[in-house]
């Protein structure tokens, strides 16, 4: 890997954002804290990593090759509850499903990432051009987290306590790997307005990966990211809701979910990189309004549109929510005319109080 290829910024992107945990390392439970912690300070050693790897160059996880053809090239990696990347290997491409389910599960949800931009977009893997897709499971002890850095995925198996297996949500996977396509595409600045556009567009294909793999409409679909996630002492359904931000968890140990749904609520906030996990929940809300007013599958329309704005090469990597606004009216416009589409993706930005103009 060369320094800075392609003129990326370091990427270091995790499910869980960092006031959830921060707020978990002051609990008097040193059961819920002593993870927390831990986790926080490995993110922020990964982070520094990333950062450096970014500047002096490094070798690539990653083997160096690109496939032509239109088939996932997995690979799952053992860290065995250490923190040296890869990892064991312990599944290739084609290899059967073992006796781990936490493999299994990387493997499958690999797949289905790899499936739906294939089958619903064309493109082939993260960089649209075949790049393998490496996951290192089991990485650390308790890790409460799952993250993409610029290279593979990389999966905690939770404390047990708050956080289970990330492995088991597929649109968990869907979500971090979407990074990579975000960081091959418009490369969004990871602070501020910018971020929380690279968190939302992270949420809605984990989503719709999710919607995809499932067989599920709009109307079917629940919205939520990370369900299944928390344990069953967490009063909450998921780490976020993209059809009533701010709604997804209440718990004592936890908080209240601070996702905003609307520009009234923005929160202006120095912390988690200016709030990108926070205020994605308003064009988030802006997704689920457009694609459930058209029905069907979020995949093909609404979907299809975000898609076209995301790899269209007009996005800016300092793109505010009315750029990005702006530019999904104009997507919606050029693949489908003055249409509903048009229409519902208008309609959504105004009710979530984003000019388009």
């Amino acid at each position: 890997m060369t320094a800075n290829p392609s003129g990326f910024e370091p990427v270091f992107c995790t499910i869980v954002p960092p006031h959830v945990l921060d707020r978990l390392a002051r609990a008097e439970d040193p059961a819920l804290a002593g993870p927390a912690r831990r986790t926080l300070e490995r993110d922020a050693l990964e982070r520094t990593h990333r950062r450096l790897t970014t500047v002096v160059g490094a070798p690539a996880v990653a083997p160096a090759r690109e496939a032509a053809d239109d088939k996932p090239h997995r690979t799952i990696f053992d860290a065995r509850h250490r923190t040296d990347l890869p990892g064991r290997k312990v599944r290739g491409e084609g290899d059967k499903p073992g006796k781990d389910a936490t493999v299994n599960r990387a493997y499958a949800g690999l797949g289905a990432t790899f499936e739906l931009y294939l089958n619903a977009y064309r493109r082939n893997s993260i960089n649209g051009e075949g790049l393998p897709l490496d996951a290192t499971v089991h990485y650390d002890e308790n890790y409460n987290n799952a993250f993409w850095n610029g290279e593979q995925m990389v999966f905690g198996d939770g404390d047990g306590e708050i956080f289970l297996d990330f492995t088991i949500p597929v649109d968990v996977i869907g979500h971090e790997l979407t990074h990579g396509v975000t960081q091959y595409t418009a490369n969004l600045t990871y602070f501020g307005q910018p971020g929380a556009l690279n968190e939302s567009l992270s949420d809605v294909f984990g989503s719709l990966i999710k919607q995809y793999t499932l067989g599920q409409s709009a109307a079917e679909a629940d919205w939520l990211i990370g369900a299944g996630l928390l344990a069953p002492r967490v009063t909450g359904t998921a780490l976020r809701s993209m059809r009533e931000p701010g709604t997804a968890y209440d718990d004592d140990v936890l908080g209240k979910d601070p996702q905003p749904a609307t520009m009234d609520d923005f929160v202006n906030t120095g912390r988690d990189n200016g709030g990108v996990h926070i205020n994605s929940g308003i064009p988030n809300h802006a997704f689920y309004l457009a694609a459930t007013a058209l029905g069907g599958n979020a995949w093909e329309r609404a979907g299809q549109i975000w898609y076209d704005v995301l790899t269209g090469g007009e996005l800016g990597q300092q793109a505010l929510f009315s750029d990005f606004a702006g530019l999904t009216i104009a997507a919606a416009r050029a693949r489908f005319n003055d249409g509903e589409e048009l229409q519902a993706v208008l309609k959504a930005w105004e009710q979530v109080g984003v000019p388009t103009s």
